[in-house]
């Protein structure tokens, strides 16, 4: 974990997530039905507003929003699914990726995501049927039992999205839920090194647009798991510190 400071003019103001998120909300818009306050208080743009979220789908946006290292990062993913595995995506991700991962896991396997925003699904739904071993349900990541443990768990560019409490939450699920030998997968954003010009842009990216993006920045991800010990944590950086891949296994008795 890199621990050079921000420039005091750069660093974010001490805020509670709620106050920021009550910062970003819209004005004129009504909650929608069913969703967490943050997904519209600060994330319907992205993901809740249907003009937004069919102009973004597509690989070409992803692939712009990484700064051209979607490919790598997919792969970092993927490379680590073997065909008859046991999968849990604990949202869904613009472009082809889900695909992928279901046909990935082959006739032989299962392939389940969940994502809490009911356009999300209607958009997983819409990619993965007639793929057999592939299930989409509404549901909380927080909460999500799943029909049996999984050889593979994995949260891809999520959790800078989520307010801190949920992290928590969130990260704990997916650590309750990997059976025995099997892995939990974190991709996403990471502190840049004060070198990478691309951390000055993201600085306003959050400020505007991410306000939970910056606990990526000061905090590991294992620092989200109310057991970290139990288990092994491994990191891998990217593109001068600005994203990282964790993978975790329980610890042998």
């Amino acid at each position: 974990m890199l621990t050079c400071e921000l420039p005091e003019n750069t660093r974010p103001k001490t805020m509670t997530n709620e106050a920021i998120a009550a910062q970003r909300a819209p004005a004129a818009r009504a909650p929608a039905a069913g969703l967490p306050d943050y997904m519209t208080e600060v994330y319907d743009w992205a993901y809740v507003n249907p003009r937004w979220v069919r102009f973004l789908d597509r690989n070409a946006v992803v692939s712009t929003l990484l700064f051209g290292n979607a490919g790598r990062l997919m792969r970092a993913y993927l490379k680590r699914i073997k065909p008859g595995m046991r999968v849990w995506q604990v949202a869904h991700v613009y472009g082809d990726l889900v695909q992928r991962v279901a046909q990935r896991v082959g006739p032989e396997g299962h392939f389940d995501l969940t994502d809490v925003t009911p356009i999300q699904i209607s958009q997983a739904r819409g990619k993965l049927g007639g793929i057999p071993q592939a299930h989409v349900t509404e549901h909380d990541a927080s909460t999500w039992a799943g029909s049996a443990d999984y050889d593979l768990v994995c949260s891809f560019f999520l959790l800078h999205e989520i307010p801190d409490a949920l992290k928590h939450a969130v990260v704990d699920r997916m650590l309750s839920r990997v059976a025995p030998g099997g892995t939990v997968f974190f991709v996403d954003y990471h502190r840049p090194a004060l070198w990478q010009p691309v951390g000055w842009l993201l600085r306003l990216v959050n400020h505007y647009l991410e306000p939970f993006a910056y606990a990526m920045w000061g905090r590991e991800i294992r620092d989200f798991a109310s057991n970290a010990d139990a288990f092994t944590w491994h990191k891998t950086t990217y593109f001068g510190g600005v994203y990282q891949a964790v993978e975790v296994r329980r610890r042998e008795a």
